[in-house]
């Protein structure tokens, strides 16, 4: 399916810091390898800290900072985990909203891990069925959403797609799904 993202372009949003390595890279490669573009998308100019698990890993340039972003010029979004990334990240009312957009516009969206919390601050998850890390089910039930203990959710009872995984060893059926769901998008 290489090439199958042609001419689509995705979004990452994460916090400046705390963003689960693996669950940023994994899905950026796919996105890249099959002809998509990617943009990472965070609260302040500069850099985004890594972490594998709790050690510090890579650093990434941030593309364009949420405030400067346009939810119009992105055909998708990927909220990676990280325990420290979604807490940081749902405190800012601009990425809150960012997030959100893409579900007002019906454009598909993959969260990962801890990264629902973001969803759950932009009342969005309600009514819908997703995984997550484990620790957010309470979260997730209180926002009036259905968790669930699986490795991917493929959810399209709301106004758009939203795709879910638990943890970084979901990734190959996360990262797949993100193709095949991106690729079939006209939003």
């Amino acid at each position: 399916m290489a090439g199958s993202l042609s001419n689509k372009k995705v979004a990452f949003l994460m916090a400046n810091e705390g963003v689960e390595q693996v669950e940023l890279t994994e899905p950026w490669d796919k996105v890249r390898s099959s002809g998509g573009s990617t943009t990472l998308v965070a609260p302040e100019a500069g850099s985004v800290q890594a972490f594998n698990h709790l050690d510090k890993g890579d650093k990434f340039p941030v593309d364009v900072t949420v405030a400067d972003a346009d939810p119009n010029d992105y055909d998708a979004l990927v909220l990676p985990g990280g325990v420290a990334n979604p807490d940081n990240l749902r405190m800012h009312a601009d990425a809150v909203a960012f997030a959100k957009a893409f579900f007002d516009a019906g454009k598909p969206v993959a969260v990962i891990c801890h990264g629902p919390w973001t969803l759950v601050e932009a009342d969005v998850v309600r009514g819908r069925r997703l995984a997550s890390w484990p620790s957010l089910q309470t979260d997730l039930r209180n926002a009036g959403a259905t968790w669930v203990n699986e490795q991917l959710v493929v959810d399209t009872e709301g106004p758009n797609t939203l795709i879910s995984s638990r943890k970084p060893d979901d990734l190959p059926a996360f990262c797949a799904q993100i193709e095949k769901t991106f690729a079939a998008s006209s939003a």
